[in-house]
Formats: structure tokens, sequence, C-alpha cells
């Protein structure tokens, strides 16, 4: 797999640019993953903390379920690697956990969320609220949340990626 990334549009429309920079955020955390086998991307290589590029995928899968389907549309699909004894399930990666899978899963939830956001106006609001303050969200707050999100934790990929194999890039 070789992962394309293509630099946002810089004269779109604004939906167009927030969809822009949320894939361009999904694709660079792909990329950081690249060329790395499995007992790599399981490995916490920044002691003394746990995350890895797996913990970091799976926990990507949740986020996007969480925001697109459980706060966007109101469904409520569940955790995928979390549960009540695990709240950081996503994180806690094990030897039997593979990269196929969680990469498989990872963008099964990127497709569900495009498909869901797509029915959305940027100024629509979420079925689902705030737990803070019980308001609903509109898209366009999602989308800047998510790529807020990728973008932080991109910046924890390469650190990981570079302690793993030395590789470094923006």
């Amino acid at each position: 797999m070789t992962v394309e990334r293509l630099e946002p549009a810089q004269t779109a429309g604004e939906r167009a640019m927030l969809e822009g920079w949320l894939d361009y955020h999904r694709r660079t955390l792909a990329w950081k993953c690249e060329g790395l086998t499995d007992a790599q991307l399981r490995t916490a290589a920044v002691e003394p903390s746990g995350l890895s590029l797996m913990g970091l995928v799976r926990h990507m899968a949740e986020v996007e379920r969480g925001w697109f389907r459980a706060v966007l549309v109101g469904e409520d699909p569940g955790p995928i690697y979390s549960s009540d004894k695990d709240r950081d399930g996503d994180f806690h990666v094990t030897d039997a956990d593979t990269w196929e899978e969680a990469y498989a899963t990872w963008q099964a939830e990127i497709e569900t969320a495009r498909r869901q956001a797509a029915g959305f106006g940027l100024d629509d609001l979420s079925k689902g609220s705030s737990r803070s303050t019980e308001e609903p969200f509109n898209l366009r707050w999602i989308y800047t949340h998510m790529i807020e999100e990728y973008a932080r934790h991109n910046g924890h990929a390469d650190l990981l990626r570079e302690r793993l194999d030395g590789a470094t890039g923006d």
C-alpha cells in the first residue's frame, strides 16, 4: 500500500476545504504507519507512554465512529475496542492485534463518516449533543474538531515513527 497525500486545494469552498484537510490528515496517519510490521505498529516507542501507531489508528476509528455515527446522526453503535472495563481499550494493543484488522476497521469508519456527513449541510445540527452542555454541534464544528484531533495525533505519530525506524517528515 502506498499512501497518496495531496495538499488540500488552496481555493476550494468552505466544505471542500474542510473535507480536504480532514482527508489530508487521515492520509497522514496512514502514511506514518506505511511500511512497518505489525510488531512495529504495536510498539510503544516513546517511553514512558504506552502509545503506539496501531493504538492511534484504533483510537481514530473510535473517534470517527463517535463523532459521525453517535453524535452527528444519533446512532448508538457502541464502542469498537473500548469497554466499561477498559475505557482506553483502543490504545491497549496486544500481540494478537493486527494492522490488517485495525486499518480495515478505521477505513470502514471513515467511509461511514463520509456517507453520514454527506446528508448534512455545514450549518445542520447533530442529532446527538455535547455531554457537558447537552447542546448539538453543527457539521462545521465536527469537521474542525476532527481536523484538530488528527493533527494532534499525527504529531504523536511523528515521534513514534521516528523512534521506530528514524523516518521523519511532515
